[in-house]
């Protein structure tokens, strides 16, 4: 007669279970490619951190499709929507109306306004630097970056001018990359994408264009100097054989990290290092969206880089940042990636180089397209979409 209740509890429990499993357990779904093996131990799948769920309170709603930010020095925050408008966002989440005086811009599929970037002196400078899909003559259309001065109201960008247009343009509406991220030595990194279709997918490989790379400028124009010096190569180049680079940030190495799209399976975290050939399309760890090899199925060639990390299923990543804050006293030095297909918040714990640990927040709640930390160490994430919203995350309480 006991055994009935206890049977209810014991049920209840394992309806409880699975949920709580299935929160974290992403390491439990089958890869795309199941042939395929790492080069070395903790380079994918690395053990999953279980941690509390960090609790979420929206800034402002009704974005459309916004794709970048950057915090002012009054706490307001500089947010780019993909169809060609720049907005602020005030602490206390009204949307100013779009700041005028911007280029026009590509705003077809994945193309239009993208990354934002300021420098430590913009309170004196009022500089900003974006990048976005230029539209050109002919059909075609390229990855390039801007800069100007932001009117002291906050409604006008003046003094607009192109620091950097990617050659060759191409009739794409895909793969533009391009995040920016200022380094420590004042030079300006610009990741692209190799616009995608078969026939532009090599010249990722390609020294002499800009597709596919990492790119080093310097913020006036013009390639930065110490540039690695590769046999015909464009001056501007940094890494190249990257395939769709929507996620970049300075480590705590004081070093560029990367993320990069990759195709069925294949999402690559890197640490592009100067004249470096990371691959794509030789090598890669996922495979077409067919379900056949891309190339001749390689994973490893000689001369060429392995992922510190992969993820296959893919989390189809965008934004990054390393979480130097205080508030959240667990995740000092992680790695917070977003993700558009993973629709979660992807934290990676690093040591000496390598992927320890990984945990996901807000899974299923929304595809995350930007990440970045507060100075009051409250992380902000940017949702995808035309009702996009702005994201403070806070220390949750379990």
């Amino acid at each position: 007669m006991t055994l009935a209740p206890l049977s209810r509890t014991f049920v209840s429990l394992l309806a409880l279970a699975p949920a709580a499993a299935l929160a974290q357990d992403f390491n439990a779904e089958p890869p795309n490619a199941p042939d395929y093996r790492p080069a070395f131990e903790g380079q994918t799948r690395a053990p999953v951190i279980a941690d509390a769920e960090p609790e979420r309170s929206v800034v402002a709603s009704g974005l459309d499709n916004p794709w970048g930010m950057e915090e002012l020095p009054d706490g307001s925050w500089l947010v780019t929507e993909r169809p060609g408008r720049m907005r602020i966002v005030g602490p206390d989440g009204s949307i100013s109306e779009p700041v005028s005086g911007l280029p026009e811009v590509f705003a077809e599929g994945q193309g239009g306004l993208l990354d934002v970037a300021i420098r430590d002196d913009f309170a004196e400078t009022r500089r900003v630097w974006w990048s976005y899909a230029e539209p050109r003559e002919g059909g075609l259309n390229g990855t390039a970056v801007a800069t100007g001065t932001l009117s002291p109201d906050g409604r006008e960008m003046t003094g607009v001018k192109v620091i950097f247009r990617q050659e060759p343009g191409w009739a794409s509406k895909l793969h533009f990359g391009s995040r920016l991220v200022f380094a420590p030595d004042g030079a300006l990194f610009v990741t692209t994408g190799e616009r995608s279709v078969i026939e532009a997918r090599p010249l990722a490989q390609d020294v002499s264009t800009h597709l596919g790379k990492v790119l080093r400028i310097d913020p006036e124009g013009g390639p930065a100097e110490g540039n690695p010096e590769i046999p015909g190569g464009q001056p501007e180049i940094w890494s190249y054989g990257h395939r769709n680079l929507q996620s970049a940030a300075i480590g705590p190495d004081g070093a560029l990290w990367t993320v990069e799209h990759g195709p069925r399976g294949g999402d690559e975290l890197n640490r592009p290092e100067a004249g470096k050939n990371y691959g794509w399309p030789a090598i890669v760890y996922g495979l077409e969206y067919d379900g056949t090899p891309v190339g001749e199925g390689l994973t490893q060639a000689e001369g060429m880089e392995q992922p510190i990390y992969y993820w296959d299923p893919v989390i189809a990543p965008s934004g990054l940042a390393f979480y130097e804050g205080g508030l959240f006293p667990g995740w000092e030095g992680s790695a917070l990636i977003g993700g558009l297909a993973g629709q979660a918040l992807v934290r990676l714990e690093i040591a000496d180089g390598r992927v320890t640990g990984e945990a996901r927040y807000l899974q299923g709640f929304a595809r995350i397209r930007d990440v970045a930390v507060a100075r009051d160490g409250s992380v902000m994430v940017l949702t995808d979409g035309e009702g996009g919203q702005l994201i403070r995350l806070t220390p949750g309480g379990g």
